[in-house]
Formats: structure tokens, C-alpha cells, sequence
């Protein structure tokens, strides 16, 4: 799990074609960084496994199916990537619970200055759009950020200076391609509105339908 708290930017050092993936040598801007074979690390938003370190570079692999819904595919040398490593039990919660499972690939549209901060709009993929809500929570290359608004196809996010100038999102350009990860709490109660299913009560003694679990979360502010 992540917070969506950028630790550093990394350098895309080598891309190397495998059987049915990709390697990826990543080079950390900050030295040293401590990752170990094994660890969890969230590269623009994505979650993989470190596979070793040689050279002062992180070695980690994206499998097809990663590659074919990621922007990770299009990564070469040079690119510039956030990273993140997963959070450990005495971390601090500052973002919000990203896993690095994305949920589909958005685009940048443009930015509207608002004093020091920008307005970024961003095209949604459709599959993502459902979980997408004013003052909500979305992970963007692994960013968490809060939804300033939403229209049809579209979203808006807040963008201060800090977060330009420590991640990647400072340096992009209308029609770049970004990884959109949505808040988990947004997909498990999406998922429980549609099926309709009764949902068994904590102690096993009372089931209620899922419209009376809405109800009361609407209730009580959720």
C-alpha cells in the first residue's frame, strides 16, 4: 500500500524487451535510496516488485498486462518517473490509500494559472469516471491529489507549487498520457450499490440490503 506521497523522481536508465515484459533500470535523483530485492515500489503510480539494485540502479519488470493498461510502455531512457515505496507500519498516512492497481490512462488538457497553483484538467478513461467525485480522492502517476471538480468526461485538480516542483506533473504538457488510480473506499461502495446483494453484518447474526447500508453512510456524511 501507498500514500501518494512522492519520495523522489527516478531516471529511466534502461529498457530492456523480455519474455512477455519489460525490465525497467531505474536511477533515484535522491542517494541513497533504500529499496531491497523484494520491496514494493510504486513507479508513476504503479506498483512493482524491486528485482535487484546493480549500478546505482533500481531493476524492477512490468509483466504485459501492465504494460498494455500503463502508461509504462512508453517509457524510454531518460524519461523522468515518480517513486514511491510502500508504506511500512509506523508511516504516516498523509495522501490517501493507494494501492498502484491503475484504472485506466488518462491525458492532461490543459492548466489554468491560479496564483501560485495551477488547475489542471485531465480526460478520464471511461471504466474510472463512476468513481470520480468533488473533494474526492485520485492518484495521478502516483500522486495523490484531490478532485477540485468533475464534468463529463473530465476532472479538475489543484496543483501548488510543491507538488509541481517535487514530482513529475510539473513538467507536463497538454495530450500527456498519466496512470489513474481511484480511491478504493469509491470502488468497493460503487461495487456494492450495482450488485444489489444483501451484505452480511459484522457479527453474523443479521444481514441488511445494501440500500439501507447506503442509506445510513449517506446519514451519517459518507
Amino acid at each position: 500500500m501507498f500514500t501518494g506521497l512522492i519520495e523522489a523522481i527516478g531516471t529511466v536508465r534502461h529498457v530492456r524487451p523480455g519474455n512477455k515484459s519489460v525490465t525497467l533500470g531505474i536511477a533515484p535523483d535522491s542517494r541513497p535510496y533504500e529499496v531491497t530485492p523484494g520491496d514494493s515500489l510504486a513507479v508513476n503510480g504503479v506498483c512493482l516488485t524491486v528485482e535487484m539494485i546493480a549500478h546505482g540502479k533500481i531493476v524492477l519488470r512490468a509483466v504485459r498486462e501492465t504494460l498494455s493498461k500503463t502508461t509504462l510502455a512508453s517509457l524510454v531512457p531518460g524519461s523522468r518517473v515518480n517513486l514511491e515505496r510502500a508504506l511500512g507500519p509506523t508511516g504516516r498516512m498523509g495522501g490517501h490509500i493507494v494501492q498502484g492497481h491503475v484504472d485506466g490512462v488518462g491525458r492532461v488538457l490543459g492548466d489554468t494559472r491560479a496564483g501560485d497553483s495551477v488547475l489542471r484538467s485531465l480526460w478520464m478513461p471511461e471504466d474510472a469516471r463512476a468513481y470520480l467525485a468533488p473533494k474526492g480522492a485520485v492518484a495521478i502517476d502516483g500522486v495523490s491529489l484531490t478532485i477540485a471538480n468533475t464534468h463529463d468526461e473530465r476532472i479538475d485538480v489543484s496543483l501548488v507549487p510543491y507538488t509541481l516542483l517535487s514530482t513529475t506533473l510539473g513538467a507536463m504538457r497538454p495530450g500527456d498520457a498519466v496512470n489513474v488510480e481511484c480511491d478504493v473506499l469509491a470502488r468497493y461502495v460503487r461495487h456494492m450499490s450495482t450488485r444489489g446483494e444483501p451484505v452480511q453484518a459484522a457479527s453474523g447474526s443479521d444481514t441488511r440490503d445494501t440500500r439501507d447500508l447506503l442509506s445510513r453512510m449517506e446519514t451519517l456524511g459518507f
